[in-house]
């Protein structure tokens, strides 16, 4: 990406080579616990970002990024009570676990502090409206992610859903929004059910679905692991064997591990990577950098976080906490592993784009990248 130094750019470095400073990142990320598979991999994706910024003397050459580091344990009440330990060491900027519920528990501390927050790939729409001013996304919304799915259906003849959702969490409701698409594209929705996070029986479900006469056309949910895996094996049991839709939360080796169970899923998430992509670029990094393939767009996600972190410092020409948040609301295109990002024009929300993936003998085969119409998304649903 072709970056021109303006007069305001200019000043920008020139404070920052003033400052000599470093940037204090505060991490309060489930390292463990039910999020884990999420933020783990996201947190890869942060160091091998810091490090290579480090790497080359800090942020405009000269602000290093310092780390600390806390385990959430997956846990919302941890959740607060580290964010403010990190508040109280000085963190200049804060990231938060991959869930809306905690990141929204610990946002009047950050507020309180004035510190931006971002959370790490939590996706709910309602998170920085009910977050607050300094509380930001990372990946793309669920109400946009489900009308990119839903359209797609819809236009490959898809016309009947059936939607499985759970109110545990704002992320697990995505569903609520694929089924207003369907019906605004002209669609019916011929069924849902809810089921409870870590639920270990979905027989009872799946059986309901796949008496359905006639089946639905398609079946969409946001369940993760473990319920993902654990629905999908009684669905195809119980005898369905029509299309199903996922999203993001199931963009990882688990599910490219089930066998026959998982062929011709689709699910949305945040990047493909195609030949010559930055994702590319990127995975190739990551193999460099751990010796091992990535084999979840959540690495690649984390990347992205400090991308962003590091134009808000460029653009405000400081690591002052207030100086950091005002950038970042007003960046435009920032290039990431997985896409271009812009938070200019948004409540928090990142524009960004979705990639539609389909399982296709254990490997990730690109559906395609559509954007999604715009009078189309669903408006955020306020719980």
């Amino acid at each position: 990406m072709k970056h021109i130094l303006t007069t305001s750019s200019l000043l920008a470095f020139a404070a920052l080579a003033a400052q000599a400073d470093e940037l204090k990142l505060g991490l309060a990320t489930a390292q463990t616990g039910g999020l884990a598979p999420y933020d783990a991999p996201v947190v890869e994706g942060i160091r091998i970002a810091v490090d290579e910024i480090n790497a080359a003397g800090g942020i405009g050459g000269t602000i290093m990024i310092e780390m600390n580091e806390k385990d959430v344990r997956s846990d919302t009440a941890q959740t607060s009570i580290s964010v403010q330990e990190l508040v109280d060491d000085g963190s200049e900027a804060i990231v938060l676990p991959c869930d809306a519920d905690p990141s929204i528990a610990a946002a009047a501390i950050v507020g309180a502090a004035q510190i931006p927050a971002i959370s790490t790939c939590a996706s709910s729409p309602t998170l920085p409206l009910i977050g607050g001013d300094y509380v930001f996304a990372n990946f793309p919304g669920d109400n946009v992610q489900a009308t990119v799915s839903a359209s797609w259906a819809f236009d490959q003849g898809h016309k009947t859903a059936f939607i499985l959702y759970s109110p545990d969490s704002q992320y697990t409701t995505m569903p609520l929004y694929f089924a207003d698409v369907m019906k605004a594209l002209g669609g019916e929705i011929v069924g849902e059910a809810t089921y409870n996070i870590g639920q270990p029986d979905f027989s009872a479900i799946a059986t309901q679905i796949a008496a359905l006469d006639p089946a639905p056309d398609v079946v969409m949910t946001s369940a993760y692991e473990p319920d993902f895996p654990t629905f999908i094996k009684a669905l195809r049991a119980a005898g369905y064997d029509g299309q199903v839709i996922g999203s993001d939360g199931i963009d990882s080796p688990t599910t490219f591990g089930l066998g026959d169970v998982a062929e011709g899923v689709v699910f949305t998430t945040a990047g493909h990577a195609t030949e010559g992509s930055p994702l590319e670029a990127f995975n190739a990094l990551y193999k460099e950098t751990t010796g091992n393939d990535s084999e979840t767009v959540f690495n690649a996600v984390g990347y992205d976080l400090v991308k962003v972190l590091e134009a808000a410092v460029l653009a405000a020409g400081s690591t002052e906490p207030q100086a950091i948040r005002d950038a970042m609301a007003n960046l435009e295109d920032v290039q990431g592993a997985t896409s271009l990002i812009t938070y200019k024009g948004t409540t928090g929300m990142p524009v960004r784009q979705v990639s539609l993936v389909r399982v296709k003998g254990a490997e990730r085969e690109l559906v395609g990248q559509p954007a999604p119409q715009a009078d189309l998304i669903p408006a955020p649903r306020m719980q």
